[in-house]
């Protein structure tokens, strides 16, 4: 499904789309009393205590005035009513300061002030500097002659660096007056939640263009809640307004987690139910009894001879009430006062205060807080959360030379400080690549100094690196980019992008020099991403072994310098290039144009057009890059192994990298202590053998003192929770460590889910947007305020300011 937004054309379209009022608000004037009574009533203990409210309205069966349970059952009732209303009252007003806001559109050709709720799909909008995008916005023009802009989107996702947006191609070069009068349509898919994905086409009316289709992808839109900075005007055309925005569509109120005691009141609630209805009806039974052959004889008594049809209810009920005090109705009176003195205790903790970045401690979910001492196992992110995320470049090696002895730095090395004062043709190379292939934006400070923006904090420490070694990006523009190279200006034209995709693992870019013409592929990513596109004589040599040819000898050096800086912990990349013919490049560019327009499958056939020109690649060398484990990690993991609580690292690095963290960090014990036990294979066959040789292992070391741990990728996790996932259940149960490597954010969330359905309390805990899944998946979710953002720190029961 897909809809067609025609731009300066709002009146065709004011009754298909809605308008861009927002609302957060959970309930209505009409609707609150009954769907917050409907919510509070929803657990059987509610359900209890009213039952027992309205007997005791029946002067016939009560023994005790009503006023004593009705009185506490209304005050408890309104309080929790009134803290949902004004709740929901603070949401009303936020939504009607967005709502009100007023921003400039086009009427009729010329610029006027609405409020943001009156903008509709089809209106051309302008933003000036530091103004907040009001709707999705399809970039149409910007005050950059090359059509870039920047925008914060730490409201969005919770990343605070700057992320570069420009115009379609079909939009250079129109005049600035003219984009009052632009017509066209852009088809564009129907509103869904995924902030990181845009497929549509922009085709312009003439005079602008010849109706030629243009792709526009998320690199072209500005998203609701962005804001606009270091850019002094920037128009778009509004294509999702209100709810319907990617934002609105991710919105909404977050479901109660009922904790363990919460569900053990129930659960007991419900027996006591049970034991009452047995004793009342055994007591109302011998009642009833004696008084047909006894009472009535008992002159004091008073029994009428014929009573009423329901007169064999009331010895029952009026058990019933006598019995009622065995649930009394303050302990819900006690708990929900606990849980919030509780929660106040967490954010008043000065000794949870994180006094390097002046964040403390919050409860954000005051009703779970006697579950922090049920844990049994916590699932943990590794890098911002075992890890600092303070990425610092280490050592590399360059051309099968290493760089960076066991304890000095690759930046201090002078052998590669001569090599690159020499100009050395694959140190030059290795350092271009590190330079250009990332999306850094450079920005100039205030002093003139010149600072990097990244989404990747690898990517700022490999272009600080570089520009520490005299390979330094200056400017990125739309398609220009400026080197500086030992003091020498380069300008190279950035032709294409080919982005990192958590499947394809890697990123390129094709580039042409302006000093030969000479059209270039740079590409960096995963070794084993990288080295099957190795050209066919070093994939040969990697497979082979051979000794004698020397690029078998630097394959073999290179993935030597892959095994040995994961050994140290230390975080891992492949850099690569190679020289593309213009015809080749041509042909290949008429199919990723294509592959950009398509509506069905546009990331699958982007890939697959990728993966085309990735190929036959000269490896230049490797990476290393390290990031510091937390202060006080190792010590307070061994605390929590000695409680009993079993802990999984889930993260998205390699294997070799996250055994080395969680031997630093007392995850799991070196041999002969401890046991570990590697999962891994391309297809069931493999997988399922090799969980059960793990599994068998496990039982046999069940009574053992040795601590056992085994370790899967994600491709076999995959396998595993499709095809074994009984047999994986129960290594789950087996085992007290896992490490799970180079898995996605679903597939986080699919473990804590296992977890859950093996009765196990959970806690999930991470920094980064990536965990949100997770945290929001366990029963108890703790995000860390960390450099990836506040996107898991929101989203969590719980936010602190580092591990």
């Amino acid at each position: 499904m897909k809809r067609y937004v025609y731009i300066n054309d709002d009146e065709s379209m004011r009754e298909l789309f809605c308008d861009n009022r927002i609302s957060n608000r959970k309930y209505t004037v009409l609707n609150f009393l009954p769907k917050n009574l409907w919510e509070q009533f929803s657990r059987f203990m509610n359900q209890y205590f009213l039952l027992i409210a309205c007997l005791q309205l029946w002067s016939l069966i009560t023994p005790v005035n009503p006023a004593s349970t009705w009185g506490p059952l209304i005050f408890i009732f309104a309080v929790s009513a009134t803290k949902e209303a004004w709740d929901d009252y603070n949401r009303f007003l936020s939504d009607k300061n967005a709502n009100e806001k007023e921003v400039w559109v086009v009427k009729d050709g010329i610029r006027k002030h609405i409020q943001a709720q009156d903008i509709h799909v089809g209106n051309l909008v302008w933003l000036r500097e530091n103004d907040e995008v009001p709707c999705d916005l399809v970039l149409l023009g910007s005050s950059d002659p090359q059509g870039i802009c920047y925008v914060e989107t730490s409201a969005l996702d919770g990343e605070t660096d700057l992320k570069t947006r420009v115009i379609p191609s079909a939009c250079t070069g129109i005049d600035f007056e003219l984009l009052h009068k632009l017509k066209g349509v852009v088809e564009c898919p129907n509103p869904d939640k995924d902030i990181m994905r845009f497929d549509a086409n922009l085709r312009l009316f003439p005079p602008f263009i010849d109706n030629d289709l243009c792709p526009v992808t998320i690199k072209n839109t500005l998203l609701q809640s962005c804001y606009l900075r270091n850019t002094e005007w920037a128009c778009g055309v509004a294509v999702y307004t209100g709810n319907e925005t990617k934002l609105g569509m991710s919105r909404g109120i977050p479901e109660p987690k009922l904790t363990a005691v919460d569900a053990m009141i129930d659960k007991l609630t419900g027996a006591i139910f049970v034991f009452q209805i047995v004793v009342v009806t055994v007591l109302g039974v011998a009642g009833n009894v004696w008084k047909d052959f006894e009472a009535r004889k008992q002159w004091y008594v008073l029994y009428p001879l014929e009573g009423p049809w329901y007169e064999l209810l009331i010895i029952p009920l009026r058990f019933e009430l006598l019995c009622s005090i065995m649930i009394p109705i303050s302990i819900k009176v006690s708990l929900d006062l606990v849980k919030s003195l509780y929660a106040k205790f967490i954010d008043w903790d000065l000794e949870m205060f994180d006094q390097e970045t002046g964040v403390p401690s919050h409860a954000t979910n005051t009703a779970i807080s006697e579950d922090l001492g049920q844990v049994e196992y916590i699932l943990t992110d590794k890098t911002g959360t075992l890890t600092e995320n303070k990425m610092v470049f280490k050592k590399c090696c360059i051309g099968g030379v290493f760089y960076g002895s066991e304890s000095g730095d690759a930046l201090q090395d002078a052998e590669l400080l001569d090599a690159v004062a020499c100009g050395s043709s694959d140190v030059i190379r290795f350092l271009m690549v590190m330079a250009i292939c990332n999306t850094v934006i450079p920005t100039k400070s205030k002093t003139g100094d010149i600072v990097y923006q990244s989404q990747s904090q690898d990517e700022e420490a490999l272009v600080q690196a570089a520009a520490l070694l005299h390979m330094v990006l200056v400017n990125k523009s739309a398609n220009v980019l400026e080197i500086l190279c030992n003091g020498s200006l380069r300008q190279y034209e950035l032709l294409d992008v080919l982005e990192f995709t958590s499947d394809r693992k890697r990123m390129s870019v094709v580039i042409r020099d302006h000093q030969n013409g000479k059209i270039i592929l740079l590409t960096k990513g995963a070794d084993e991403t990288i080295f099957p596109c190795a050209s066919t004589a070093w994939s040969n040599c990697h497979l082979l072994k051979a000794s004698l040819d020397l690029n078998c000898q630097q394959i073999r050096t290179f993935t030597e310098a892959v095994e040995h800086y994961a050994q140290l912990g230390l975080r891992t990349l492949c850099l690569a290039w190679r020289e593309l013919k213009e015809d080749e490049y041509r042909e290949w560019s008429l199919m990723f144009k294509e592959a950009n327009s398509t509506l069905v499958d546009r990331e699958w056939r982007i890939a697959e057009v990728c993966q085309m020109i990735e190929h036959d690649l000269e490896i230049l060398g490797v990476t290393a890059i390290e990031d510091h484990l937390q202060d006080g990690v190792p010590e307070t993991i061994e605390t929590l192994r000695k409680a009993g609580i079993n802990f999984w690292m889930l993260t998205g690095d390699k294997q070799r990298t996250a055994i080395q963290i969680g031997l630093s960090c007392n995850f799991i014990c070196p041999e002969p202590k401890g046991q570990l036990l590697l999962i891994d294979g391309k297809n069931v066959d493999e997988v399922r053998r090799n969980l059960e040789r793990v599994l068998l292992t496990m039982r046999i070391t069940t009574a053992e003192p040795k601590d056992v741990a085994f370790v899967i990728d994600g491709w076999a996790l995959e396998i595993a929770l499709t095809h074994c996932k009984r047999a994986f259940s129960e290594l789950a149960i087996l085992s007290r460590t896992a490490i799970c490597c180079r898995v996605t954010p679903s597939q986080k969330a699919q473990l804590v889910q296992l977890l859950k359905s093996c009765d196990y309390r959970t806690l999930a805990i991470g920094d980064g947007g990536n965990d949100v899944m997770m945290i929001q998946q366990a029963d108890i979710g703790v995000g860390i305020s960390g450099r990836e953002g506040l996107q898991a720190a929101r989203a969590a029961d719980y936010s602190i300011g580092r591990f």
